[in-house]
């Protein structure tokens, strides 16, 4: 079996997914999502924006998939760690309460993304390294 360079099999993404904690606290999981999966998703909207959240904490607003296709940003999450989100790693936000998690562009000045939202109670098909 071929592998990419981060060593995760030709049949999946690698995923980092943005999860709830005791009282509401953010962290992440690093993984990875099958690919030709069907997700059951009913919409998704892609955004440039990064005036709004820039910075400032905040929860995902709902379940969903982010897709990065251009820009390169640190996220960090209540304990103060942090993981880099690029194109070709799926961020997955789950950290719909408390505080959440708060990001930053740490190459260039543009994030363009696609927002797939989950269905409530889709699986969002992830599998912790």
């Amino acid at each position: 079996m071929n592998t990419d360079q981060a060593g995760t099999p030709n049949n999946y993404l690698k995923a980092i997914r943005l999860i709830n904690i005791e009282e509401d606290k953010c962290t992440f999981e690093i993984g990875k999502i099958p690919i030709r999966q069907h997700i059951n998703a009913n919409y998704f909207f892609a955004q440039t924006d990064v005036s709004a959240l820039e910075k400032i904490p905040h929860p995902a607003p709902r379940r969903q998939y982010v897709i990065t296709l251009k820009g390169k940003l640190r996220f960090t999450v209540s304990s103060g760690e942090t993981f880099i989100i690029e194109p070709g790693i799926v961020l997955i936000a789950n950290d719909t309460a408390g505080d959440g998690h708060t990001w930053e562009i740490v190459d260039g000045n543009e994030w363009e993304r696609i927002y797939i939202p989950l269905d409530e109670g889709t699986d969002d098909y992830f599998i912790a390294d």
